[in-house]
């Protein structure tokens, strides 16, 4: 046989052991193309579900943003730690209006004026009477509300009509859908949600203190939102 006879079938046996390996790395590629679509999938069925696998579709709510200006007596631009917790407040102005909490907790540095004992106050929500939503703090700041839980805690404050506490029904209503949505944004229970009282004593808000069965009636409600 000659020598070019011999580099032909030489070459002849090299072509499948080639084809082979052609044949091998589009069988990889297609199995990696394939665990990443698997893994996309994965990602997309869980892609907003908690700790406890509950699906966080968060609902719409209407809140007005009227943010306080910062200054050291309700908005000293401190960030939050981790939110762990909401703390439900009512105002104690019995008959005054959301905006008009806010704003009061704008003015400090003016009220604070002259004062040897100055106040901080703030809240990073504020309720009306009619169910308006403010926010005052963004959420990634603490609000001076809830003493040693300010840190890891969103507050929010609740307007009522008068001395007895109770909100109306729109405040309620509206306290009920912003704790939800909180509670989904945060992977957070009902058991997490407490009132001032928990946290000092103080008896705040008043109404849930003095009817702890009502208290008990929200948090109740709110876990079956969540669910």
């Amino acid at each position: 046989m000659s020598n070019r006879n011999r580099g032909r079938r030489r070459r002849s046996r090299r072509i499948p052991n080639r084809s082979g390996l052609i044949r091998c790395a589009i069988v990889i590629s297609g199995a990696a193309v394939f665990i990443i679509l698997v893994c996309i999938l994965v990602s997309l069925a869980w892609r907003g579900k908690g700790k406890n696998g509950r699906r966080q579709v968060l609902p719409q709510i209407t809140i007005q943003t009227k943010l306080l200006e910062p200054n050291k007596y309700s908005r000293p631009q401190t960030g939050l730690n981790k939110v762990k917790g909401i703390v439900v407040h009512y105002t104690a102005n019995p008959g005054t209006d959301a905006m008009e909490n806010r704003n009061y907790f704008n003015n400090l540095p003016k009220i604070n004026k002259g004062k040897k004992k100055p106040i901080y106050a703030s809240s990073h929500f504020v309720i009306g009477l009619s169910g308006q939503i403010i926010q005052c703090i963004p959420l990634e700041e603490i609000a001076y509300a809830s003493n040693n839980r300010n840190e890891d805690t969103i507050s929010i404050e609740c307007c009522h009509p008068d001395e007895t506490g109770k909100f109306h029904e729109a405040t309620y209503r509206a306290l009920v859908e912003l704790l939800v949505y909180l509670c989904l944004r945060y992977d957070l229970e009902a058991e997490d949600i407490i009132r001032h009282y928990d946290v000092t004593g103080k008896l705040c808000p008043l109404y849930f203190v003095e009817h702890e069965e009502k208290w008990t009636q929200l948090l109740s409600e709110i876990e079956n939102e969540l669910r």
